[in-house]
C-alpha cells in the first residue's frame, strides 16, 4: 500500500435466502468482487459458508425467520446496509401448494423488511425478483405484489430498488427443489449421474433460462448501476432461448437421453406453460447487463463440475 492511501470503507452487503443455490454462488462471488465487501448470510436455516471463499473473517451466518417482524428488526439493526439482496421466498410448487405460507413468506416478509429498511436505511440499494403481470400462480401473484412495493418506495425515494427478472437456473446441483421448473435443471443434472429423471412437460414446452454464471454476475452489476438510469419501471431481462435435451443430448450424447422418462403433470405444465418464455433484452443491454452463454456450454459447465 503506498504512503497516504486508506482502504476503502466496508460495505455490508445482506443476502436473504443465502442457503439456496443463488445465494451461495452470489455470496462467493461477491466476496471474490472486492475485498471492502462484508456479507450477513440469512436463511431459516443457518447458511454454509461459501465453498468458494477464503474470506470467512467477512461473512456471517445467521439463521433468521423474517416473517416475525421481531426477527426482521434484530437481523437489519445489525449493520448499515449498503445493499440487501431478498432472495428468500417459498417457490412456485410449494406456494401452490401451500397458500398461507407462500403469502407469509413471499408477501408479508418482504413488506417487514422494506418497511424496516425505508424508515431505518433510507436509501439502501435493495435487489429483488420479478415477475409478469398477470401471474398464473400465487408465486406469481405474491411476487408481483412486492414488485409493485419495491417499486412505490423506490419511486418515494425511500429506498433505492433494483428489481430484477430471474430465469429458471440451469443446473443447478444437489436435490430438487419445491420450484414447478425444478425439472429443468433435473433432466440435465440426473442422466449425467447415470440416473434417469422424469419430464412433466412437453418436449415443444419453451423455458426462459439461463446459466448461474451469469444470473450471478448480472446480480452483482445490477447494484452498481447508477439509480438515475433506472425508470420508473426497470429490470433485467436476459432472454436465452433453446431447447434443454438437445443441449443434454449434445453432451451426454444418446445414453443420458435415454435417462429421461416423459410423464406429463398437467398441474406442472399449467405453471411453467404460464410463464413467458420470450422477452426483449433492450434495456437489460443499455444497463450493461451480459448475456448469457449457449445452453450446450452450461449443460458442459455443469458436466465439467461432476468430475
Amino acid at each position: 500500500m503506498k504512503m497516504g492511501s486508506h482502504a476503502p470503507p466496508p460495505q455490508y452487503i445482506l443476502i436473504t435466502g443465502a442457503g439456496g443455490f443463488v445465494g451461495q454462488q452470489l455470496a462467493a462471488s461477491l466476496l471474490t468482487s472486492s475485498p471492502s465487501i462484508h456479507l450477513i448470510l440469512a436463511d431459516v436455516f443457518k447458511p454454509q459458508f461459501p465453498k468458494a471463499s477464503d474470506s470467512i473473517s467477512r461473512t456471517q451466518s445467521i439463521s433468521s425467520n423474517l416473517t416475525l417482524p421481531s426477527s426482521v428488526s434484530s437481523l437489519l439493526s445489525l449493520q448499515k446496509w449498503h445493499a440487501c439482496y431478498l432472495l428468500h421466498g417459498i417457490m412456485s410448487g410449494g406456494a401452490e401448494a401451500n397458500l398461507d405460507l407462500g403469502l407469509a413468506v413471499n408477501i408479508d416478509s418482504h413488506r417487514f423488511v422494506l418497511d424496516y429498511l425505508r424508515k431505518y436505511h433510507p436509501g439502501v440499494i435493495v435487489v429483488s425478483g420479478k415477475t409478469i403481470p398477470i401471474p398464473q400462480s400465487s408465486y406469481g401473484a405474491e411476487k408481483d405484489i412486492v414488485e409493485t412495493l419495491v417499486n412505490d418506495y423506490s419511486r418515494r425515494g425511500l429506498i433505492d430498488g433494483r428489481v430484477v427478472r430471474l430465469p429458471t437456473v440451469i443446473v443447478r446441483p444437489g436435490a430438487p427443489s419445491a420450484a414447478a421448473s425444478s425439472f429443468a435443471s433435473g433432466i440435465v443434472r440426473e442422466p449425467l449421474k447415470g440416473l434417469s429423471s422424469v419430464l412433466p412437460v412437453s418436449r415443444e414446452l419453451e423455458m426462459w433460462v439461463c446459466s448461474p454464471g451469469t444470473v450471478v454476475s448480472n446480480l452483482i452489476a445490477i447494484k452498481d448501476v447508477p439509480k438515475a438510469r433506472f425508470g420508473i419501471r426497470n429490470g433485467r431481462v436476459v432472454n436465452l432461448p433453446g431447447q434443454i435435451l438437445e443441449a443434454l443430448e449434445a453432451v451426454g450424447e444418446k445414453q443420458a437421453m435415454a435417462l429421461v422418462k416423459e410423464r406429463r403433470d398437467q398441474k406442472v405444465e399449467a405453471i411453467v406453460a404460464s410463464w413467458l418464455a420470450r422477452f426483449d433484452i433492450y434495456v437489460a443491454r443499455g444497463l450493461g447487463m451480459a448475456e448469457d452463454v449457449s445452453l450446450t456450454e452450461a449443460v458442459e459447465s455443469f458436466a465439467r463440475s461432476l468430475k
